[in-house]
């Protein structure tokens, strides 16, 4: 997308990119959106990019972002990877999947329904955002039906490169 710059209409709840400290950009105050994909969006402000979640879009003049459920029919880890293709990295226009960061994705199918085990890695090993983003992706596979719990361990061995990157993420970031 083109950075556009708006007004915020309310005040809104973000988290600075890549600290993970909370900040609240007041309303009326002019923020550049610099990304609108999948459930959050980036925003420069205040000489900080900050991430806010889609459902707060309303607050940069933007509909709200719907989160698009799994289909209710098919594979379950097909759906799983669906879900998580819409949660991006703050600073990479790129998901998640994508961007390589899913190592595992365990299933265990149980009476009382699905027990998911993902490991997930993060671009940079400093990165404050890895309990935000571990917490969306345990979020948002939980509310997959026939999902019963969801487990998310942040690892980083082996460290991520980017050779991970998916050939549709290259093409994204012009790498091909």
């Amino acid at each position: 997308m083109n950075a556009q710059t708006v007004t915020t209409q309310r005040d809104v709840y973000g988290i600075v990119v890549p600290s993970g400290e909370p900040v609240t950009i007041p309303q009326d105050s002019e923020v550049r959106l610099t990304q609108t994909l999948g459930t959050s969006l980036t925003v420069l402000y205040d000489g900080r990019l900050v991430r806010v979640a889609g459902e707060d879009a309303d607050a940069f003049g933007l509909e709200p972002f719907a989160v698009l459920p799994a289909s209710a029919e098919g594979d379950l880890r097909e759906h799983i990877l669906e879900v998580l293709r819409q949660i991006y990295d703050p600073e990479i226009p790129v998901n998640i999947v994508d961007l390589g960061l899913i190592y595992r994705l365990d299933i265990d199918e149980r009476d009382d329904g699905a027990h998911v085990e993902i490991d997930m890695t993060l671009t940079a090993p400093g990165c404050s955002l890895g309990p935000v983003l571990s917490e969306e992706v345990k979020q948002r596979v939980e509310q997959i039906p026939g999902v019963k719990e969801a487990t998310v361990n942040v690892v980083f061995d082996p460290p991520w490169t980017s050779d991970r990157l998916s050939e549709t993420a290259r093409l994204e970031l012009g790498l091909l």
